[in-house]
């Protein structure tokens, strides 16, 4: 049986090196498909790695839509997923992105989607989160590539375990007693769900080996739902540092957001204390994408055992 040809755009990203690397080191995928590594620099250390394992390089870039039908000739299967701006209009600019490599998908006989969606603020809270754009956008996207005559699948990942490195790194109490605190609007119940990043491979893997059973459907994909409590104790228990929890008030939390970013991390935030990360049915959705994983997911726990997480 012949090879099909699988596209993964963004080949260096998170998500889309994952994705790479899974297919050409899983022995049934590693049969089936033939990966074509798809980056704005293919001299990258990521994409030569890739092509020792056995990856075809090629350069292409989504705001480039001449170098689109190049990398996208002969293709059958295509990954590809829309980055965040965080300057400029980033759904104008998604959008531009998202439609050029559809139209020449399309053009090239492309007969398989998957991409990189995410939930929809807009809609969960009934036109209430209007700044969630990073998000909104990437849910408005998929809807369009649902309206196009391709197959389809959707790979929409939780929260990132590595966000505790960033943005959710704990931080020296202001007490002086040694302790750590993570500090968001969310209730000490609010679930929130986690994914490490570098699993993706195993569920758009998932769906390249049963992509006719997953045509159309929606992952919401996290290896589990953790309050910020639960977390904390993760972190301790791993680090022998005491971390804890601090609920902040609305206003005292967006004071210490980046201004040009304030609204959009304050909604994100609001959209999974009233709403749920992917909306009121999140734990259903989140239990039935957790259980088409292909291979055992990353715990919270294993992530910071990996990265030899300290705090100092």
């Amino acid at each position: 049986m012949s090879k099909s040809l699988l596209a993964v755009f963004g080949a260096t990203g998170n998500q889309g090196n994952s994705t790479a690397h899974f297919v050409l080191s899983d022995p049934e995928l590693s049969e089936r498909y033939v990966v074509r590594a798809v980056s704005r620099d293919v001299s990258n250390p990521k994409m030569q790695a890739l092509k020792t394992k056995g990856a075809e390089l090629v350069q292409a870039d989504l705001d480039d839509a001449s170098s689109l039908p190049g990398a996208l000739k002969g293709v059958e299967y295509l990954f590809f997923m829309t980055a965040t701006q965080y300057q400029g209009n980033t759904r104008e600019i998604e959008t531009r992105q998202a439609k050029d490599i559809c139209t020449a998908a399309l053009k090239e006989g492309v007969k398989y989607i998957i991409f990189s969606s995410m939930s929809h603020p807009y809609k969960i809270s009934n036109g209430k989160l209007k700044n969630v754009e990073h998000f909104d956008d990437k849910a408005e996207i998929e809807e369009y590539i649902r309206s196009l005559p391709v197959k389809s699948a959707f790979f929409a990942p939780a929260c990132f375990m590595q966000n505790f490195k960033t943005h959710l790194v704990p931080r020296p109490s202001h007490t002086g007693d040694g302790t750590y605190v993570v500090a968001s609007i969310i209730n000490p119940d609010t679930q929130v769900p986690l994914i490490d990043i570098t699993d993706t491979g195993k569920w758009t893997g998932a769906i390249l080996a049963n992509p006719d059973d997953y045509n159309g459907k929606f992952f919401a994909a996290t290896e589990g739902l953790y309050t910020l409590p639960e977390a904390c104790g993760i972190i301790s228990k791993v680090t022998g540092k005491t971390v804890k929890f601090q609920q902040l008030p609305d206003e005292m939390f967006k004071g210490f957001l980046p201004v040009g970013l304030r609204e959009p991390l304050y909604e994100m935030w609001v959209l999974s204390r009233e709403y749920g990360y992917y909306g009121r049915d999140m734990k259903k959705l989140v239990d039935w994408a957790k259980g088409q994983a292909k291979g055992n997911l990353t715990t919270l726990e294993d992530w910071l055992r990996r990265e030899n997480f300290v705090l100092e």
